[in-house]
């Protein structure tokens, strides 16, 4: 066995899924599962930006309020929000209220809608995964960036994102399965259910 660690369901998982139920949940259900769409893509985009500086944990157990507050990651109905919107978000307790973070995913909103013009997020994203990408063996070989996340960072900033740097950018590959970085022996390595 790798640096797993077997669950009280006899399953094998990456050692932080087992920290909370939350986090277990999350592992086994959305942790590198490939993810495809503009308005989900743009969501996990969004909540690693907000996650920059605190817990994933955080993030994750404020979801549904973010979903709510951002009209469900609707990219046309966020790039629309205007000053009304703004302070409206700043007030709203169950997300983080953080004014650089709130404007980078309304800016953001509207450099989805320009990239489409030019093959889409989807397109973007999914162009930088790794040709030759193995699950890692131990928790220390797992990465913060790789030459596909600089990259990834980089053509994001060039259609104009923000809040899209490398390790930001390689936590967002991870959520959205473009890379697989569940540890060898667990049971999702692989993109198994």
């Amino acid at each position: 066995m790798t640096g797993v660690v077997v669950g009280a369901d006899g399953l094998p998982r990456c050692p932080w899924a087992g920290s909370t139920a939350d986090y277990l949940a999350y592992h086994d259900t959305e942790w590198g599962v490939p993810v495809h769409g503009e308005q989900a893509l743009y969501e996990r985009l969004t909540l690693e930006a907000f996650q920059s500086g605190l817990s994933w944990l955080t993030i994750l157990r404020k979801r549904p309020a973010f979903r709510t507050a951002f009209a469900g990651f609707d990219a046309d109905a966020v790039a629309s929000f205007g000053d009304h919107d703004r302070t409206r978000l700043l007030a709203d307790a169950g997300i983080v209220r953080n004014r650089l973070k709130i404007d980078a995913a309304i800016h953001n909103a509207r450099a989805v809608l320009a990239l489409r013009e030019h093959g889409g997020l989807d397109e973007l994203m999914w162009s930088h995964a790794p040709r030759d990408h193995r699950s890692p063996v131990e928790p220390s070989d797992v990465r913060s960036t790789s030459p596909e996340s600089v990259a990834l960072a980089k053509a994001l900033k060039k259609a104009r994102f923000v809040f899209v740097g490398p390790t930001t950018m390689y936590a967002a590959m991870q959520a959205c399965g473009v890379v697989d970085d569940h540890l060898l022996g667990c049971h999702r390595a692989g993109g198994r259910p």
